[in-house]
């Protein structure tokens, strides 16, 4: 082995146990807190089952176009940090009192949509996702006692809670910081599709080679297709991972003009890649298809 080989060599492994205890370390250890899958398949269940499960996709944010969860937690996590800046200045007791109510009542929906979301993950971020709520009810629990606090008259408890419960909702906010983007629980999985494909058009496989009436897969380079051959019809071609979990649609159901993720349930329109029920709250990229011969050749419309 070369000196400089030796020397690099060296350099990695004093570098290891840095990072093996750096924050994004100790943060990815929870995706692997194998402990914790007894509790989550009953949590699972529990809320899939409860009565609000039917507002699912307004509460997932299909309609907004992205997850509703993030923009709730706004309002309980400004209205606590107001509340604790208050705490700082004389003659604000009112005042913080409404803001830290403010903020109970305002956890509660954010809880349950983020719930909702939390239900359809994978096994890692499911375990993120539960450290992350234990967090965030424990932050709910402490602004509860300092306002019951405050209402009886102990202020100074009263402050010393609700800055706990502040500390405690900011390493909340930190775990789910890490489990929306690192782990990528959030995001359109779908919205790189468009930089990947070229403009123009494209073949993809011999026509004929594509089953009438059965959802099938295609590769354009390195876009994943599901092609969809209607019974005396058009060909439909969508973006096959699924844009809220990857799912592979070409192994889903098509059913009335849609087909459904085999993952999560998310359902899109063959027609457009319209999103028409949750999970996933943002479209499929839906590609325009034509026959030249005896090829299929796909294009995204905007590349033109």
């Amino acid at each position: 082995m070369s000196s400089e080989t030796s020397s690099k060599s060296s350099e990695t492994s004093a570098a290891t146990p840095s990072e093996a205890s750096s924050l994004p370390a100790w943060l990815d250890r929870l995706g692997t807190l194998s402990a914790l899958d007894p509790a989550i398949g009953p949590l699972q269940s529990a809320v899939k089952k409860s009565p609000l499960s039917r507002f699912r996709d307004v509460l997932h944010g299909t309609w907004l176009g992205h997850p509703l969860h993030p923009a709730l937690v706004q309002v309980p996590i400004g209205a606590w940090s107001s509340a604790a800046l208050l705490d700082l200045l004389p003659g604000t007791r009112r005042a913080g009192r409404v803001l830290i109510g403010t903020g109970v009542l305002a956890a509660l929906p954010a809880a349950v949509s983020g719930a909702t979301d939390w239900t359809e993950l994978h096994k890692p971020q499911l375990r993120v996702g539960l450290v992350h709520a234990a967090a965030n009810v424990a932050a709910l629990g402490l602004y509860t006692a300092s306002l019951a606090a405050r209402l009886r008259g102990r202020e100074c408890r009263g402050r010393l809670l609700g800055f706990g419960g502040l500390t405690v909702a900011g390493v909340g906010g930190l775990i789910g910081g890490h489990l929306a983007f690192r782990q990528s629980a959030g995001p359109n999985k779908t919205e790189p599709v468009p930089h990947l494909v070229e403009p123009g058009w494209h073949p993809v496989g011999k026509a004929d080679s594509f089953p009438v009436g059965q959802p099938a897969s295609a590769m354009l380079g390195e876009v994943g297709l599901l092609v969809y051959r209607e019974p005396g019809g058009p060909v439909r071609v969508l973006a096959d991972r699924c844009a809220h979990q990857s799912g592979p649609l070409s192994q889903g159901t098509v059913a009335e003009g849609c087909v459904t993720c085999p993952w999560h349930g998310s359902t899109f329109r063959l027609s457009d890649g319209w999103n028409v029920r949750g999970p996933a709250t943002a479209p499929q990229p839906s590609f325009e298809a034509r026959e030249r011969d005896g090829m299929l050749e796909v294009r995204l419309p905007e590349a033109g």
